[in-house]
């Protein structure tokens, strides 16, 4: 173990698992690691879940931030779905002990059609790294994570242009999207809510260095 993180491996796929919200999440190599401050992300989507609510956290990753919002409300009906059969498999070992589901595919095509315009609060934590920053993220990152969980595209937001165009059709009357970008990119990513059809505001954490651009269908 101390050869691997010598040589650079990410200490939560040495160990097999990631510190998320006081949650101990299951981690497979190869797999994103979620990070610390998207705790924000799920702070404020806990706002915004009630008992009985349809939660779905797409791109999920190892489904850490489903499984996060599961843990402060349990009773709601959780889906996480994600493009890449590692995460997938991944998020399977997280997620499905819960009681929630789990599915492959890209973007909303990974979702069954009965949820459409049924969901109450989306989770969307996209790639919202540009392109051209990719060779200065940290060499765990940039080596031993996959490409696609951080590239986001000549401005970081080409992944969340396509997600912003099909939730006003997804949520629910009153349901919210929330996604994670940099304080740079927010008026932006709020911007693209808004043609969406959305009401977005803008939150941050200070404490985590954080920013979350979050979307509500009226």
């Amino acid at each position: 173990m101390v050869e691997q993180r010598v040589a650079g491996l990410p200490i939560e796929h040495i160990v097999g698992y990631a510190d998320f919200c006081g949650l101990r999440i299951l981690l497979d190599p190869g797999v994103f690691v979620p990070r610390r401050r998207t705790e924000h992300l799920v702070a404020e989507a806990l706002q915004l879940t009630h008992p009985g609510s349809l939660v779905v956290d797409l791109c999920c990753g190892s489904g850490a931030l489903g499984v996060a919002v599961h843990a402060g409300q349990p009773d709601i009906t959780l889906y996480a779905a994600d493009l890449d059969p590692l995460a997938v498999a991944c998020a399977r070992r997280n997620v499905e002990p819960l009681g929630g589901h789990v599915t492959q595919g890209n973007l909303y095509a990974a979702l069954p059609p009965a949820l459409r315009g049924r969901i109450n609060v989306l989770l969307s934590n996209v790639p919202y790294v540009p392109t051209n920053e990719i060779p200065f993220l940290p060499a765990e990152a940039r080596l031993h994570e996959p490409r696609t969980t951080l590239d986001g595209g000549t401005d970081g937001l080409e992944i969340l242009r396509q997600v912003a165009a099909g939730a006003f059709t997804w949520l629910a009357p009153g349901g919210t999207m929330l996604t994670e970008t940099t304080e740079a990119q927010a008026p932006i990513a709020a911007a693209l809510l808004t043609e969406s059809g959305l009401t977005p505001r803008i939150t941050t954490s200070e404490e985590l260095y954080a920013t979350a651009v979050i979307g509500t269908k009226q």
